[in-house]
């Protein structure tokens, strides 16, 4: 039997991992899921976490425990940057393919961006509830609440911090749910979002430590494989289920 909505709740209360599953999984009913896109997107990132880390290993940019600790650091660092840069890119492309629509499925497509707009709010709040517990400019605050107080920040802390490191990979993987808008939203966001942070990397002068060519080679490596994968995902929605970003428009 399908648990309950009140159950539901209750177990996202006790598992943060759950309720990350819930608010950044796609579940709009009839949506297009094409297990095999979902398999290669799953190796994508698993060969770019190895290639990334056999780069750094090359070239010495782990040589101790304490470097390890800051290579873990540093992505968990471009993680987030990345999901900074989808928060800021989802609202132009968003925008965009609403405005573009038929009139009449510009309101079918709004109310549909609820769920993938409150994904991109549950991520921005659950790591505002961490910096709560952490932050110094925060402990008068936590003073003033005493010890229970204290407990239950603490506990909202760790909470917080399952959901949030659960939810960024589930947001780089399903884009922030915009397959509940419409199924041809995560492959275009996916490519753009992909070459901003490519941008990104140059602008900031990442892997400074690389070899010019290698570092060449890296840092493309992602948006072109990134950009294959989108166009033959589309290729995939159109060939096996009619859907692309013409009908989606109904141009």
């Amino acid at each position: 039997m399908e648990p309950s909505r009140a159950r539901k709740i209750l177990r996202g209360l006790y598992n943060p991992l759950y309720a990350a599953q819930r608010t950044f999984r796609p579940s709009r009913p009839g949506i297009v899921d094409d297990r095999e896109v979902r398999k290669l997107q799953l190796w994508r990132t698993g060969l770019g976490l190895v290639a990334w880390v056999g780069l750094m290993v090359t070239y010495n940019a782990v040589a101790s425990a304490a470097d390890v600790e800051g290579v873990a650091s540093e992505r968990l660092d471009q993680s987030w940057s990345s999901v900074l840069v989808l928060v800021c890119t989802f609202p132009v492309v968003v925008g965009a393919f609403v405005a573009a629509a038929r009139d009449g499925l510009r309101r079918v497509y709004l109310r549909r961006a609820l769920r993938p707009l409150g994904s991109v709010l549950a991520i921005m709040v659950s790591m505002g509830t961490a910096a709560l517990a952490m932050a110094p400019e925060l402990a008068g605050l936590r003073d003033a609440v005493g010890l229970p107080g204290k407990i239950v920040i603490v506990v909202m802390c760790f909470w917080s911090i399952g959901f949030a490191l659960y939810g960024i990979g589930l947001s780089l993987v399903h884009v922030f749910r915009t397959a509940d808008i419409h199924e041809v939203l995560p492959p275009v966001l996916a490519g753009v979002l992909v070459w901003e942070m490519a941008l990104l990397d140059v602008i900031t002068g990442a892997y400074g430590q690389v070899p010019t060519g290698a570092r060449v080679v890296f840092i493309l490596g992602a948006p072109v494989t990134v950009t294959a994968l989108s166009c033959w995902e589309l290729y995939r929605l159109r060939r096996h289920h009619g859907l692309t970003l013409r009908t989606a428009l109904r141009r």
